[in-house]
């Protein structure tokens, strides 16, 4: 891992995109450290789109429909939330270049977030980058019980349903791993990446809102 310098090395979108191309990605000390660095993880994260695990208690409520899901509604709350302190997490990574740039990505159509919403609040979500047919999870965040992994239940539904091949986890959390995820090692990650980058996905195959249902299905069909 390499530090940027001041100002985030004027790290610019462009150059965002051309370091996760490569596999890199770029984090922060702290969200009040002003500089970037770049990692590339000798072990990196994924999830298979073929091996993703719902526990049949978190099936269910995702067929409930408890919480409303909606993709790119509010980017902003999204990633104010997931840099905010949460219980166990008294600081995170997210700074305010990397808000910065991510917006600019949103903007740009490379980078998306998935919301869960209860009673008009938005209670969890995630975000992340798109490449070709690869997405970059970045973070995610709950103030309620099962809400971020609702969202990522429907990304992963979107993923498959789109034609994605790569879901990117950068690292592999106790939470992440009990939902399949896995660690490869940085040269089949890159072949993995490499073939995604090459391959047609649309992340709008589906409307901005579907159910638990529909979300659940494509998972069904492929694990």
């Amino acid at each position: 891992m390499t530090h940027s310098g001041d100002d985030s090395f004027q790290i610019t979108s462009d150059v965002l995109l051309k370091a996760y191309a490569c596999g890199i990605f770029p984090m922060a000390d702290s969200a009040d450290d002003p500089g970037l660095y770049w990692v590339e993880p000798e072990q990196r994260g994924i999830i298979p789109l073929d091996g993703f695990h719902i526990p049949s208690r978190l099936a269910r409520t995702v067929r409930s429909d408890k919480f409303e899901v909606r993709v790119d509604s509010d980017f902003d709350a999204v990633i104010a939330a997931c840099a905010a302190p949460q219980k166990g997490r008294e600081n995170t990574w997210i700074n305010t270049p990397i808000r910065r740039l991510y917006r600019e990505l949103f903007d740009r159509g490379h980078c998306h977030c998935v919301e869960a919403w209860l009673d008009g609040r938005l209670v969890g979500g995630l975000y992340g980058v798109r490449l070709g047919g690869a997405f970059f999870g970045e973070s995610m965040f709950h103030t309620e019980r099962d809400a971020s992994k609702v969202a990522l239940v429907h990304l992963v539904g979107r993923l498959i349903a789109g034609g994605f091949r790569l879901l990117d986890t950068q690292f592999v959390t106790s939470h992440l791993a009990s939902l399949g995820a896995i660690e490869v090692p940085r040269r089949q990650y890159q072949k993995l990446l490499k073939d995604a980058l090459a391959s047609p996905a649309d992340f709008y195959c589906w409307p901005s809102a579907v159910t638990g249902a529909g979300a659940l299905q494509p998972i069904s069909q492929t694990s």
